[in-house]
């Protein structure tokens, strides 16, 4: 993995979300992030697990139903 540094915006558009959408997301600690100066920062490794993590959680979700 690759210790890349997303700003907030890269992090909306490789998750085609709207910037307001992931700076709750991040606000409200649902999107694996950290602040810089007061800006959000992200870790790509970071954001590739949240994913996994996501899909995994649906897939059980999805299962148990």
């Amino acid at each position: 993995m690759t210790d890349e540094i997303m700003t907030l915006k890269e992090v909306a558009d490789y998750l085609k979300l709207a910037e307001k959408t992931a700076y709750r997301l991040a606000a409200e600690g649902k999107l694996p992030g950290f602040k810089v100066g007061g800006s959000w920062r992200f870790k790509r490794e970071d954001v590739l697990k949240w994913i996994e993590d996501k899909k995994k959680n649906a897939l059980i979700n999805k299962k148990s139903n």
